[in-house]
């Protein structure tokens, strides 16, 4: 499961509302963590209800595959630590000096925010092939 959430996939987390977003995320310290900021509704919305759900999967047709994480629990927003940050940008955008500056500017933006959900239970990958 590790290998398969250290790629750069793509999760959906779903919010009461409903509310679904696509995040790039960082799996790391039993948790996922996910950047946010005054550009979203995000912290509004974990502020109302801090339950989430969130999916990672893959679908390959021509091998005829699919696999996905999928989780529940609650969401916090949490200080930015850009350390944690540039770890998560750089596995989808490669080194941080490359970076176009929408992504490297609200590092530097107070505003910006982490959300870190801890799964209600360890997640794992599953084959949902069929």
């Amino acid at each position: 499961m590790n290998e398969f959430l250290a790629q750069p996939l793509v999760a959906r987390v779903a919010t009461s509302g409903p509310d679904i977003r696509p995040v790039w995320f960082l799996w790391e310290g039993g948790a996922f963590w996910w950047l946010t900021g005054s550009y979203s509704r995000l912290e509004q919305l974990l502020a109302e209800d801090s339950r989430v759900a969130l999916v990672i999967d893959t679908c390959d047709v021509s091998a005829g595959t699919v696999f996905s994480v999928t989780c529940r629990g609650v969401a916090e927003v949490v200080p930015l630590d850009r350390a944690r940050a540039v770890r998560k940008l750089t596995r989808y955008l490669g080194p941080e000096d490359r970076w176009p500056v929408r992504f490297s500017a609200p590092l530097d933006d107070p505003a910006t925010k982490m959300v870190r959900l801890a799964p209600d239970r360890p997640p794992r990958l599953q084959d949902r092939s069929w």
